[in-house]
């Protein structure tokens, strides 16, 4: 597929693994995924760039100083042309800002922030760095959605921060999934929001393989956990499961 080089405002265009010991999840998702890796050094703080056919796919980083104790997890940022005034919104729409916008060097402006059902995001500017290269792929991320067991807070939210059009999929009650679409995005959804009981709310990201059930027993066989059999859905044959440090994703099989 050819090279991605922008998302419209409110999609997710990059995704990055904060862990502790990065050696390990390289040994983890490089034969998942196929990827290569490019340690980017100090001066970008010990960043990982995994690459799927020398194509940025997503990151690897190494915890902040004095946040060594974080659960490892996956990090997803919201594409934000204008960061300072979407990071503005946050606090107006009832998130919580945690990390103003700063520059990375040769790459765009980050901001981290929590939404109001507690789930963390990021948002990225693009610079020399418009987000993943390849999308929806293997080896590349296919989708991603917000997880979490209050659905209407989320929503208002979401839809404030971003102009989100939020489509109903299931019946909005035993089943409770919107998925949202944003203007450049020719009407297709580039992200969801799925209401199920979960402890923590959590931005959950979706990366494409070739075999699901391949997959499957790769992450058992290298110290993964299978959370769920895999599964056929009308969008792919999914498997959600844990790498070996504990962060949870999800790989799928495209139709």
């Amino acid at each position: 597929m050819p090279v991605r080089d922008s998302y419209p405002d409110g999609a997710p265009c990059w995704a990055d693994l904060t862990c502790a010991d990065p050696l390990a999840a390289q040994d983890f998702y490089g034969p998942i995924l196929g990827w290569e890796f490019e340690e980017l050094g100090p001066a970008h703080r010990g960043y990982t760039m995994c690459l799927s056919e020398g194509r940025p796919a997503a990151g690897l980083v190494p915890p902040p100083a004095g946040a060594e104790r974080l659960p490892p997890a996956w990090n997803v940022y919201l594409a934000a042309a204008d960061l300072d005034a979407a990071y503005r919104r946050v606090a107006e729409a009832g998130g919580e800002g945690v990390l103003a916008p700063r520059q990375v060097p040769d790459a765009g402006r980050l901001a981290y922030a929590f939404d109001p059902v507690g789930a963390a995001f990021g948002l990225w500017q693009p610079g020399g760095h418009a987000g993943a290269a390849v999308y929806g792929e293997p080896g590349a991320m296919c989708w991603h959605e917000l997880t979490c067991p209050r659905a209407e807070p989320a929503d208002a939210f979401y839809a404030a921060l971003f102009p989100y059009q939020q489509k109903q999929m299931g019946d909005g009650r035993d089943f409770d999934y919107t998925a949202w679409s944003v203007p450049g995005s020719n009407g297709l959804p580039v992200c969801g929001r799925y209401r199920a009981p979960v402890p923590r709310p959590f931005w959950a990201v979706h990366f494409a393989v070739v075999d699901a059930d391949h997959a499957a027993e790769q992450v058992a066989g290298l110290g993964g956990r299978v959370l769920r059999e895999p599964f056929d859905s009308p969008y792919g044959r999914l498997v959600p499961c844990g790498d070996p440090s504990g962060a949870q994703l999800t790989l799928c099989q495209l139709p």
